[in-house]
Order: C-alpha cells, then sequence, then structure tokens
C-alpha cells in the first residue's frame, strides 16, 4: 500500500509540473503579445478611478508605455527582500505626477544594502522627467507572507501594494504602476560607496525546469511501480518454489507409509 500511495503522489507532483509549465507559458505568450502593441501614453493605457483588480487594468498589463510629469521624491518607498543577480536589497517606488494631478507610482529599479546595512532609495531626477517602462499590476499578499500597517506613513513596504501606497498621499494614484525601462533625464550616479540604482528593465519570461522536473517525476513512479511488480512477482515465485519444495518433502514422507 505504501508503494500504491507513493507512485500516486509521484504521479501527482509530475502534473502539477505540467500545470505550472502551462501558467509559464501563458504568462510568456501573454507578455510577448502585449509588448508588440504599440507605445502609448501611460493616461491612454491604464484607466484612472477604477480598483487596481479592475477588469480595464488587466487587459493592459505589460503594456511599454511613456509618462510625463515630476517626481514626488518625498513619497518615496521601498519593497524590501528583494534580490537581484544575486545581491539582496529593495525596489525603489517614486510616483510620478502627471499632468491633472494623477500620479503614477515607477518602479524605478532595484538598490542594494550601503555599509551601513540600510537601503537608501537615491534621489529621484528633478523637474520633468519622461519615462517608458511596462504596466505592472499591484501586488497583494497571499496566503502567506508579511503584512503591512493599515496605518501610518510607511517608508518600507511588503510588496508593491498601491492600494497601500495611495492610502498615505494626498493625490490619486493609478491602479498599476510602472516598471523602469528608460528614463529622460537619466537616473543620476550614485554618490561614493553607495550602491547604484539598477531598473529592472522588461521581464524575459521563461519556461523554467518544469517540463523536466515533471519528467523526472513520471520516471520515478514508473521505476517505482516496476520495481514494486516485479519484487510481487519475485515473492510470488518464492512462495511457490517452497509451496513446492514442501509438498515434495510431504511426498517423500508419505511414500514409508504406503508400502508398509
Amino acid at each position: 500500500m505504501a508503494v500504491v500511495v507513493l507512485v500516486v503522489v509521484m504521479v501527482m507532483l509530475g502534473l502539477w509540473q505540467l500545470r505550472r509549465l502551462d501558467e509559464k507559458r501563458d504568462y510568456k505568450a501573454l507578455v510577448e503579445a502585449r509588448q508588440e502593441e504599440p507605445v502609448a501614453a501611460v493616461g491612454e493605457v491604464v484607466p484612472a478611478g477604477v480598483a487596481v483588480d479592475a477588469p480595464g487594468v488587466d487587459a493592459v498589463l505589460y503594456r511599454t508605455v511613456t509618462a510625463t510629469g515630476v517626481y514626488e521624491d518625498d513619497d518615496t518607498v521601498v519593497v524590501e527582500n528583494r534580490t537581484y543577480n544575486g545581491a539582496a536589497g529593495g525596489w525603489v517606488l517614486t510616483p510620478l505626477r502627471l499632468d491633472g494631478g494623477t500620479a503614477v507610482v515607477v518602479n524605478r529599479g532595484f538598490v542594494g544594502f550601503d555599509r551601513e546595512g540600510a537601503i537608501v532609495p537615491p534621489p529621484a531626477p528633478a523637474g520633468e522627467v519622461t519615462v517608458e517602462g511596462l504596466v505592472f499590476p499591484s501586488q497583494q499578499r497571499g496566503r502567506f507572507g508579511p503584512t503591512d500597517p493599515v496605518e501610518g506613513d510607511l517608508g518600507v513596504l511588503a510588496r508593491v501594494d498601491l492600494d497601500r501606497f495611495a492610502a498615505q498621499v494626498d493625490y490619486d494614484v493609478l491602479p498599476a504602476y510602472i516598471q523602469l525601462v528608460a528614463s529622460e533625464p537619466p537616473e543620476g550616479a550614485p554618490a561614493d560607496g553607495a550602491p547604484a540604482l539598477v531598473p529592472l528593465g522588461a521581464p524575459i519570461p521563461e519556461e523554467g525546469p518544469h517540463l523536466s522536473y515533471a519528467v523526472q517525476w513520471f520516471i520515478f513512479s514508473t521505476i517505482a511501480a516496476g520495481g514494486y511488480v516485479l519484487l510481487l512477482r519475485r515473492v510470488a515465485r518464492d512462495q511457490a518454489t517452497e509451496a513446492a519444495g514442501a509438498a515434495a518433502d510431504l511426498a517423500r514422507d508419505d511414500v514409508p507409509a504406503n508400502r508398509a
């Protein structure tokens, strides 16, 4: 019974890997299709005044957009517990005020820890700035993970939660953010000894190793099932041999009695 349960578990793990592969392929196809659409101003693409999970927002995710405005550098926050090429640090989020007063949050990039072990966001470019990047969705806490306080002005967030960010500023915020690819003027050089701000750029979706993992689980389940069958056959053969030997011994024991 234990072997049967083990085989079932391994098959289920293989199927789960195939489902993850399908998800990765769907995401890859979506990102590639959206990036082929023409570049547009963020105000023409991202609807204002709607919830972060509104259908209109989902329909424009991962499109390339531009935005022109002035950074509200005093409202910059850091999303902690992020990595980039193996380095630990955080994302720097700064709202860009557009014409009309609405702001779009810009993920300006990744910055690592400084010598004191702190994440210090570099100042945003001053004056009018034009950015280009991809539309990304607001992030929400799943079943696990840290929770941000519901009150107060936070300098550090656990994720790119646009609703939580909007709660601490006095202007409207678009329900999606821009992941920066290019900026004019560009980001300034870091101060001496300070980590550089690295734009995350456009995502490069990959399928990952899910197919090979699925094949491995199916191979393991086949080996376990085949080995179990061979073991049962061997046990049955051994039992048959023992039974035949016992019967032969019994027959030999009966011969003198019959002759007598």
